[in-house]
């Protein structure tokens, strides 16, 4: 029995959603077609007909998402429409009539940027920190194409206070990443990426580091001691945020104590009750201050 082209054709299988796996013999071609090698996306482009002759036959358009099927004449331009070429990625055109088919290969490479994705981490950080600050940006053509080619993106730094400045960086697969430092100041820092006409920005909030050159001063008055500490401040001169918390521990005959309390004002201040002679020390998270002795009368 003869087997026709279409019967050849119909040996598909189905993987998932709208992906097939097609075995296709090769065929005399009775009419050839010549499509370009790249095509950019969402750009219609014509496939010569008018010299293969007369009658119909059955064209396919097989994308990276979708399938498309229709009739067309022999003896006209085959018209493939811009909105069956959005998605890059590799194309195949069949055209069978009723003795044989042909088919020919095509890419459609992503169009002109068109949009930025911009993710901008972590959305607080302290001070001063080394590499502590990661922006990441995305390239887009208008049918939202990772566009492969390099491009140059531009990141702009403008923190609270001080000049700022930029980086440029060119993408690599559609990616332009940078790591910076916080700067040393507190406040909100804005960082814009920029690529032609478009822009992103985010926003990261920057707060005191670690308290550096922690100390305190105590003032006895009978059984009782004030603690107080000087403006709890980082290395670069900062407030650390009211409600950061202060320990204050003292060691005497009684045994160990540590209070923890809360910074108010720019500083933390406590009390403690005395049994004889005591030794008191303070520390803000990993940071130790100064010690001091105290004696206490009942």
């Amino acid at each position: 029995m003869k087997r026709t082209a279409h019967s050849h054709f119909a040996r598909c299988k189905r993987l998932t959603g709208l992906i097939l796996l097609c075995v296709l013999p090769v065929w005399a071609s009775a009419a050839e077609l010549h499509v370009p090698a790249v095509v950019e996306a969402g750009q219609a482009f014509s496939i010569p007909l008018k010299d293969a002759g007369s009658g119909q036959a059955t064209f396919y358009l097989v994308g990276p998402d979708h399938v498309m099927k229709r009739t067309v004449a022999f003896g006209s331009d085959l018209q493939i429409q811009s909105s069956d070429l959005r998605t890059a990625g590799r194309y195949q055109v069949i055209l069978c009539d009723s003795s044989s088919c042909t088919s020919a290969i095509f890419e459609v490479k992503a169009a002109q940027p068109a949009h930025l994705s911009f993710f901008l981490h972590p959305s607080r950080v302290p001070v001063s920190t080394r590499d502590s600050i990661d922006a990441t940006a995305f390239v887009f053509d208008q049918y939202f194409n990772l566009i492969l080619t390099p491009a140059a993106v531009d990141f702009r730094i403008t923190p609270a206070s001080g000049a700022g400045f930029s980086r440029e960086v060119s993408t690599r697969r559609g990616v332009a990443w940078m790591r910076m430092d916080s700067t040393p100041h507190e406040g909100r820092v804005q960082v814009t990426a920029a690529l032609g006409s478009m822009e992103e920005a985010r926003v990261i909030q920057q707060v005191a580091a670690e308290a550096c050159g922690l100390r305190m001063k105590a003032v006895a008055s009978g059984s009782m001691v004030t603690l107080e500490t000087d403006p709890v401040r980082d290395c670069s001169g900062n407030a650390l945020p009211d409600g950061t918390v202060v320990s204050f521990t003292k060691v005497d005959k009684a045994g160990k104590s540590t209070v923890d309390t809360p910074i108010k004002k720019g500083i933390a201040r406590v009390q403690f009750s005395l049994d004889g002679r005591a030794l008191i020390s303070v520390a803000c998270g990993v940071v130790l201050g100064n010690e001091v002795a105290v004696n206490g009368k009942l």
